[in-house]
């Protein structure tokens, strides 16, 4: 068996692999001091790049098409950005997790939907995909406004590191407007960015190493690893399992209770219990600057593997039940 069959079996993508091989790199090898300075330059310019890039594949068509379907759109939305904070908070005063874990935690819980895998995860499992498209797309527009209000708001009440209000101007500067530049230039560039989907996946997916690895390397230089035991970073992993765990079964039931078709309550369940890596980690690294981030992304990367992970199979669960409901 092959490496590739191997990564297919355990359901780990070699995106995924890359993103913890970023994290060994950084404790073994941490950028310090000058290199430091000029790193986070690159990387600044590299999440401008990112949601320029993000601007510019986002179909203003597809949002039109789709805006009619209020009552889905709103659910989803309140999966979101209200029962996930509620749940991370729920979470943070339990006390389980050591004060850092928690607030990444709550931070992870203030994220916007993904994009491309919920939507590939309700093509799969022959769900409605243009609900999925808007929705997606909906979630990470409101999520550059949203995310540093609720992180701001909820961290403040718990004493966390989030960096205030002067924090929104920096999303605004270094999130919104490459976002809407790159939709601004749409027309010009579109047409290119479709011939070279795979080259701009690789910027986008080597955007975001590049962040986790300077992220966590003033992390490591900050002492992270003096500071998480393994005992706690494998209640973490419970914690994030049973986080996705009572999301998956509140998205898939209260679509049904609330009597949407079954095609409706795939986009919701895929869309509704996600969280964004790609949006996640240059916005930590806004919010909280410093060796916190490295800190506060790692509930998050754990929490994408595993929902990855789930939702692959419960994609295919339902792939099955189509196939069986034609047969």
């Amino acid at each position: 068996m092959g490496l590739k069959d191997l990564l297919e079996k355990l359901k780990l993508e070699p995106y995924v692999i890359a993103l913890f091989g970023m994290v060994v790199l950084a404790s073994v090898l941490p950028v310090r001091g000058d290199a430091a300075h000029g790193l986070s330059i690159v990387v600044k310019l590299a999440i401008a790049l990112l949601f320029f890039l993000h601007g510019a594949k986002l179909s203003r068509e597809s949002v039109v098409a789709g805006v009619t379907h209020w009552r889905l759109h709103l659910l989803i939305l309140a999966f979101t950005f209200v029962m996930f904070p509620v749940l991370g908070l729920a979470i943070s005063k339990i006390g389980v997790l050591p004060p850092t874990l928690a607030a990444g935690i709550l931070f992870l819980c203030c994220l916007p939907s993904t994009v491309q895998s919920s939507i590939a995860f309700t093509s799969i499992a022959r769900g409605n995909v243009a609900a999925a498209v808007v929705a997606a797309s909906a979630s990470n527009l409101f999520g550059i406004f949203i995310t540093p209000v609720l992180v701001g708001v909820l961290m403040h009440t718990q004493g966390g590191a989030a960096g205030g209000w002067h924090s929104v101007r920096d999303i605004v500067v270094q999130l919104l407007l490459p976002f809407i530049a790159g939709q601004l230039a749409r027309p010009l560039v579109s047409a290119w960015i479709t011939k070279h989907k795979g080259l701009i996946g690789y910027v986008d997916r080597g955007s975001i190493l590049l962040v986790v690895y300077s992220a966590f390397s003033e992390a490591v230089v900050g002492g992270i690893w003096h500071k998480i035991s393994p005992p706690q970073l494998l209640i973490l992993l419970a914690v994030c399992g049973v986080l996705l765990a009572v999301v998956l079964a509140a998205t898939t039931f209260g679509a049904r209770a609330l009597g949407f078709s079954p095609e409706d309550e795939k986009a919701i369940t895929f869309c509704g219990s996600k969280k964004s890596l790609a949006t996640g980690v240059p916005m930590a690294g806004i919010l909280f600057p410093g060796p916190t981030a490295g800190i506060i992304v790692l509930p998050l990367m754990i929490f994408h593997q595993i929902q990855l992970m789930a939702c692959s199979v419960i994609a295919q669960h339902y792939a099955k039940k189509a196939q069986q409901a034609e047969a």
